[in-house]
């Protein structure tokens, strides 16, 4: 898993306003070119980093899908996240300088390398950066209490409609459908994330299905009435 030698542009990245920031100019953008350097492959099943590993980058999504997950005390792995194209992943890594989760690729995957020394370095230099740095922490913070109150508080059948009414949104804002998404997590590691078991997973998709609301052929998904998807939702924030 060595990195790519390819030279990253990120000036003329079709995802560049998802993760940095906009309204740079020329001058700062070169600036953040220079800082991300390399781009890394990833193969599907493949480890971007591992917990306890030392944390040196954060790392842009460009291409690919990735599950993040630690490992419980009986020896089950629990999902915590699932991060997309645009997203910035390894922020577990900050607060004690080495990785507290895996993150494994769930497609073959490409990410864009940020050293944190520097990003640091050139966010003391470059106010939007840093404005964009503190945006993406405190993104991550409200998600994690999102995924608390979806976790705490909800049925099984409001968890799975919060997941793919989040999913299709996360995915529209890059370009995709609103209401067509294939899946690239198991049934298993949804119901990892969600707290529910692989059966609760089937059952509540099957009556999904049954009632109209959604159309599964194995990992394509079709969402045909999103307005009762989001009916069955109590709160109006949905987990990221």
């Amino acid at each position: 898993m060595t990195a790519n030698t390819i030279k990253v542009v990120c000036s003329n990245c079709n995802l560049r306003e998802l993760c940095m920031p906009v309204g740079l100019s020329s001058e700062q953008m070169d600036r953040i070119d220079e800082m991300v350097a390399t781009r890394r492959k990833i193969k599907r099943g493949g480890a971007l980093f591992r917990n306890g590993e030392a944390f040196t980058s954060l790392y842009a999504i460009r291409t690919g899908f990735f599950k993040t997950s630690v490992a419980t005390e009986d020896g089950r792995d629990q999902v915590t996240g699932f991060q997309m194209a645009g997203e910035i992943i390894g922020l577990d890594g900050i607060v004690n300088d080495q990785h507290s989760c895996d993150a494994i690729a769930l497609e073959d995957a490409e990410v864009c390398v940020m050293p944190y020394s520097k990003l640091e370095e050139l966010s003391r230099e470059v106010n939007a950066l840093q404005h964009h740095v503190h945006k993406v922490m405190s993104r991550e913070i409200v998600r994690e209490h999102g995924v608390m109150l979806l976790l705490g508080s909800m049925r099984a059948e409001e968890r799975l409609a919060a997941f793919l009414l989040n999913l299709v949104q996360r995915l529209h804002a890059r370009g995709f459908s609103q209401s067509e998404l294939i899946l690239r997590m198991t049934r298993e590691e949804i119901g990892s994330y969600l707290g529910l078991k692989l059966e609760t997973v089937s059952r509540t998709f099957s009556k999904f299905a049954d009632d109209g609301v959604i159309e599964v052929k194995q990992r394509h998904v079709r969402i045909l009435d999103t307005h009762k998807l989001q009916s069955m939702i109590n709160s109006q924030q949905c987990a990221a």
